[in-house]
């Protein structure tokens, strides 16, 4: 059994993309094994993500629709 190691992204309908450089390596008509290794944010990742998200909230509790006359500046 041979094993290929690389990066992949999944696509918005939800397929995983394939390299080229892999695709070319094996045969058509082929059965695969798949195994699928997902990189968890680290814990520092996931507290600058809840901070942004904190602070973009604490931002738009202070908006009123009276402020939406600035948009149109």
């Amino acid at each position: 059994m041979k094993a290929y190691e690389f990066a992949a992204n999944v696509t918005i309908e939800g397929k995983i993309e394939l390299p080229n450089v892999i695709l070319q390596q094996l045969e058509n008509n082929q059965q695969v094994k798949v195994i699928i290794l997902v990189i968890e944010p680290t814990e520092e990742e996931q507290e600058k993500v809840a901070w942004h998200r904190r602070a973009a909230e604490q931002l738009l509790k202070g908006y009123s629709e009276d402020d939406a006359i600035y948009d149109t500046i």
